[in-house]
């Protein structure tokens, strides 16, 4: 059943119980990620944001990585508990989608608007987000569901290795998705009147 947009965000959930099915083709699943690059709007139409879409053995390679790298530094006692959250919830799942920025971009904007320098690293970030907003909404829309994770720094430089990334796209954040195996936890709100001021 297809939502209108204030449903689908209404209706969106973070997941963490996944397993690696699709309900959609995986060339939707690109068309997906193509429509966010092309339509998700951006700080001074700057189009920094960079995205990679990881499936089958790709999505593997990025969450044996996070396991690989986490062993490093999270205590030996605490890393097996670490490791079973990666695997239910991140690695069972199907894709991820890894959401990166151009630090060339925002550097060559830095340079052009001198003004704004100190601005254009947070609005990288901010478009960042707004990206990762739509490709929430419509994974979950098509059937998946998801969640925003963020190993980054840890695996940057795997990651970049891994895929023969340019060294001027910084990660940001990690998408797994999959079909959910449970149901979502219920959201709570902190007070409305609280979060927003109303004038006029």
């Amino acid at each position: 059943m297809e939502r209108n947009l204030k449903e689908a965000l209404e209706q969106r959930r973070s997941y963490y119980s996944l397993k690696a099915g699709s309900p959609i083709p995986d060339a939707e699943i690109e068309g997906i990620v193509r429509f966010a690059v092309k339509h998700t709007p951006s700080a001074f139409n700057s189009q920094s944001s960079r995205l990679v879409l990881l499936l089958h053995d790709h999505h593997a390679a990025l969450w044996r990585i996070v396991k690989q790298t986490l062993q490093t530094v999270v205590p030996p006692q605490a890393f097996a508990r670490t490791e079973e959250k990666i695997d239910r919830s991140f690695a069972s799942g199907y894709g991820t989608v890894l959401f990166l920025e151009d630090t060339a971009v925002v550097e060559g904007l830095q340079r052009q608007f001198p003004l704004y320098a100190d601005n254009f690293p947070t609005w990288s970030e901010h478009t960042s987000a707004m990206h990762q907003l739509v490709v929430w909404t419509l994974l979950e829309e098509a059937g998946f569901g998801a969640s925003l994770q963020h190993y980054n720094p840890l695996i940057d430089a795997a990651v970049r290795q891994e895929w023969q990334l340019p060294g001027n796209w910084r990660l940001i954040a990690q998408m797994p998705f999959g079909i959910p195996e449970e149901a979502p936890n219920e959201k709570t709100f902190n007070p409305i009147d609280e979060r927003i001021r109303i004038f006029g």
